[in-house]
């Protein structure tokens, strides 16, 4: 039995949020929400995880870039996370950079992006350089890890791939 309060059990409940899901190709991106997609990953990988690191690394403009994010109530419309999508030089889909805004965390947000992201790579080769507190995340969705643990500028990363599935006839 808990020894909280009714009051104090309300107030620790998460409440769900509204937000959309929006897709777009890197040169299809206004540059408020490309700047705003940008300041999320900046403010998530880089301040909070106090990682000090280039994330911008060049393959956000690049042609065959789709980026992902969930837009709140309000305008202009706050970016409450994202996600970003590349087609790989050598086939196959590779996921990163997803990220939800530190207070909006808890309420199922990553899961929205991944569902929507893998809803287009479908049945497709699909890798990830996972944080390792992220794998059990990554392995609901069909990733194994694909190699060991590797050290990416002081935070613990596991590559991981979801292979190409095969449709039963």
């Amino acid at each position: 039995m808990s020894t909280r309060s009714v009051s104090e059990q309300a107030s620790t409940r998460i409440e769900p949020v509204v937000a959309a899901v929006h897709r777009s190709w890197a040169a299809d991106l206004d540059p408020l929400t490309l700047y705003a997609l940008l300041k999320l990953r900046v403010d998530v990988f880089v301040v909070e995880q106090a990682c000090a690191y280039g994330e911008l690394d060049g393959r956000d403009l690049e042609p065959r870039a789709r980026h992902y994010w969930l837009g709140g109530s309000g305008r202009p419309e706050p970016v409450l996370g994202c996600l970003r999508l590349l087609k790989e030089p050598g086939g196959g889909y590779r996921i990163g950079r997803l990220c939800v805004a530190r207070e909006m965390r808890g309420r199922g947000l990553g899961r929205r992006l991944m569902d929507a992201v893998l809803a287009e790579v479908a049945e497709g080769d699909c890798v990830a350089d996972v944080q390792s507190q992220l794998v059990d995340f990554y392995t609901g969705y069909g990733f194994v890890p694909a190699g060991a643990a590797f050290d990416w500028d002081g935070i613990e990363h596991v590559p991981m791939r979801r292979s190409r599935r095969q449709l039963v006839p």
